[in-house]
């Protein structure tokens, strides 16, 4: 079913929520005096589409880096007559005071807040307003939210200093809020009354104090036939707390586990703590004691541990006091703890390191509010991937993205997660990946590059990004994964391997795309970032994989594209192509990379005017008897020189070398080349070579031309005939036959 829901498309009313927040003003909005967005009058919105409206633009302000958000956007919500609201999730620095005030007249059922730091106690006050509805509310690390400012009145000087002081409030309360039965507090500030806070609640179900330290819980047998559902991780439990818990008799969940990293714990689980919970909690399905060190042994003998298959029966259990259990656990929390090794454990799904799944479970588990586990968690993911093979691949990548997409921010999540989703996407379990999972892997990739300036980060992300076909699957992101990788390449102090990376992926990123993908990655800089590339490593003397991919994205670049061709002479491109071919006489690769990218520029008419001095026309020449790369260094040079020919010997403005001296000079290399050669070389289109042919200007150019087409169209005839068909070479050819100027064997071979 993972797979089913993976594959299927988005529904309608995602794609269209998603249209509608990305074109506010084109679709619900308009703008008034061109600052405040309005909802237009006609429009009536019931909570299943404004819930949905709000809760994915908090998700698209956090995860979609081109998403602009919206100062007025919560105001839309403000008037219950035309939009309703009812469960809505809100996070981080997204929302503010002011946000929350602008829907304080909706009749709210749920509302979490998660990190949402900016909040003060002018939102307490906005909670009152939902007090009559509510029946859900998280302040998960709302750490600011019990604060007020305060103005010390009178003090000159101090007021100049801290104008503003933060006062904790003291006299907020839950009265009043008479529905509320589910309770966040998690991660709640030092100095607030839990008791106080809590005492007017009638019944409340579930209650989560994580991270909240309190030495006497007492009052929590107030709820003990309503509370469902307990959460102390990270408490510092004592046996008074143990005393408390066990009479809370409806409990169905109970979560005391802690991270084991975070600090000192007196506390130690033993045998007749669980024996407790298990005797007295008899409604318990779900338990969670991860990260606790067990005081005592509280398994059965090895022996006995080791036989018979794999059971969750209570009856089988390796862990003792779970033996006294009506019925296997739904779920118990193990992770970082030695119990998760052992073979018979009673409960359906287990978090723990000991295996896949377990390790699965934990990420599933934490994600949301415990990072700091779930990155632990990630990293055995990643040992998995890499050392053995995953079993449950979509699971994986479905949550290693939740957690990358959850925790933006997270430096030790986007380092864990970005290294597992390289091994996760590779090639062998591309069979399994959808276009839509493979497309959420390269967005959250590009956050995690944008956000991470971090070397490792960028190098897992850079090297994630390899294991797709570019360009094709990155065209949906083209601009963006094109601008993240030369804001890379132009830093000023970098890591070798990241940028011999990172010019592979540039050079395969315009390579066979349309000519407008290339002109506007030319104009982001592309052209003077790679010829920067190779200004620093002639300086260094070194020719190495970025040198060679640093030109051949150039050559990729400026095919067909005069624009980028103007660049690359504008930005003396052909200063640094004389200075590498003196540099590196011998180096194959590059003098064939160098000549291609020149042949480019040889096409545009208005450039070659730039390419007719001594020099250049001389080394040109010299490069017809390279024997460099088969005969592609000598077919290049020829090409370019072609392109010079066809302008005429009026054009020809110096006087050496001689133009018939040149001319002379090029039939020879012609004649020499192997007419069945394999090539090195893609041609898109034919265009350039074709306009060569109805011409009587310069014969050899003819004759290149059509030595071009007979090889290619006869060593790839599948690729080239159709190609040369489409672009109209057959007549051109059988006119050029009938041509006086043409010479005998020109026609012959067309």
């Amino acid at each position: 079913s993972l797979k089913m829901a993976s594959d299927s498309p988005e529904s309608l009313m995602t794609l269209c929520t998603d249209y509608c927040l990305r074109n506010l003003e084109g679709t619900l909005c308009y703008l008034l005096d061109n600052e405040t967005l309005r909802l237009h009058p006609d429009i009536f919105l019931p909570s299943e589409i404004c819930d949905k409206l709000v809760n994915e633009y908090v998700e698209l302000v956090k995860t979609d880096s081109i998403f602009e958000p919206h100062e007025s956007f919560f105001t839309l919500f403000s008037d219950p007559r035309s939009t309703r609201l009812a469960r809505i999730h809100l996070r981080e620095q997204i929302v503010q005071d002011q946000d929350l005030e602008a829907i304080r007249k909706q009749d709210l059922v749920e509302l979490y807040l998660t990190n949402c730091e900016k909040l003060t106690a002018k939102s307490l006050q906005t909670l009152v307003s939902f007090s009559h509805t509510l029946i859900s509310l998280s302040l998960f690390g709302c750490c600011n939210i019990f604060y007020e400012e305060e103005n010390p009145g009178g003090c000159e000087d101090d007021c100049l200093v801290n104008p503003t002081r933060q006062v904790l409030v003291k006299d907020f309360t839950f009265e009043g809020f008479s529905r509320l039965r589910f309770l966040n507090l998690g991660r709640l500030i030092e100095g607030v009354n839990v008791e106080t806070l809590l005492r007017p609640l009638a019944s409340l179900a579930a209650l989560d104090l994580s991270g909240i330290q309190l030495n006497d819980v007492g009052f929590l047998t107030q709820w003990k036939d309503s509370l469902v559902s307990l959460v102390l991780y990270n408490m510092d439990l004592s046996e008074e707390h143990i005393q408390v818990i066990a009479q809370l008799r409806k409990l169905r969940h109970l979560d005391i586990s802690r991270d084991h990293l975070s600090s000192y714990y007196k506390f130690k689980l033993t045998r007749r703590v669980l024996n407790l919970f298990v005797e007295n909690l008899v409604n318990l399905t779900s338990l969670d004691i991860s990260g606790h060190t067990m005081l005592e042994n509280c398994t059965i003998p090895s022996m006995e541990e080791k036989m018979g298959q794999t059971s969750i029966e209570p009856a089988k259990s390796s862990i003792a006091p779970f033996r006294g259990l009506k019925r296997p656990l739904q779920f118990l929390g193990l992770f970082e703890t030695s119990l998760c090794r052992l073979t018979h454990i009673p409960a359906y799904k287990v978090s723990g390191d000991k295996n896949e799944e377990q390790v699965l479970n934990a990420i599933e588990a934490y994600t949301e509010h415990r990072p700091e586990i779930t990155s632990r968690a990630i990293n055995l993911l990643f040992d998995i991937a890499r050392i053995e093979r995953c079993s449950q691949l979509l699971r994986a990548l479905q949550l290693v993205i939740t957690a990358l997409k959850c925790h933006k921010d997270d430096k030790n999540i986007q380092v864990t997660g970005s290294a597992a989703l390289f091994y996760l996407t590779n090639s062998e379990y591309r069979m399994e990946q959808s276009v839509k999972l493979r497309r959420q892997v390269i967005q959250v990739v590009l956050n995690g590059m944008e956000s991470y300036q971090e070397v490792t980060v960028q190098r897992n992300c850079c090297l994630t990004l390899c294991n797709f076909s570019i360009p094709e699957e990155l065209e949906f992101q083209y601009r963006r994964v094109n601008e993240l990788l030369l804001n890379i390449l132009n830093q000023s102090r970098q890591d070798e391997s990241i940028q011999r990376i990172a010019v592979h992926l540039c050079n395969a990123l315009v390579c066979q795309v349309d000519n407008d993908h290339k002109e506007a990655v030319g104009k982001m800089g592309f052209v003077m970032t790679m010829l920067k590339l190779i200004q620093k490593k002639l300086a260094d003397k070194t020719c190495d994989q970025v040198m060679e991919f640093s030109w051949s994205a150039l050559w990729n670049i400026t095919d067909e594209t005069p624009d980028n061709c103007e660049m690359f002479l504008n930005y003396s491109g052909m200063k640094l192509f004389l200075e590498c071919l003196k540099e590196f006489p011998e180096k194959q690769e590059l003098h064939r990379n160098m000549l291609g990218l020149l042949g480019n520029v040889a096409e545009v008419k208005e450039l070659r005017p730039q390419l007719m001095t001594s020099q250049f026309i001389s080394v040109f020449s010299n490069l017809l008897e390279s024997k460099a790369d088969g005969i592609e260094v000598s077919y290049n040079a020829c090409g370019v020189l072609s392109h010079i020919m066809f302008d005429g010997p009026e054009a020809w403005g110096i006087c050496e070398p001689h133009r018939e001296e040149v001319v002379k000079r090029m039939w020879a290399a012609i004649q020499s080349w192997d007419i069945n050669s394999r090539r090195n070389i893609n041609y898109r289109s034919f265009e350039p070579i074709l306009r060569l042919l109805p011409q009587g200007i310069s014969p050899v150019s003819q004759h290149w031309a059509t030595w071009a087409l007979y090889n290619l169209v006869s060593v790839y005839p599948d690729k080239y005939c159709p190609l040369l068909i489409k672009e109209g070479g057959i007549p051109l050819l059988k006119d050029m036959i009938k041509m006086a100027s043409a010479r005998q064997e020109t026609k012959e071979m067309a």
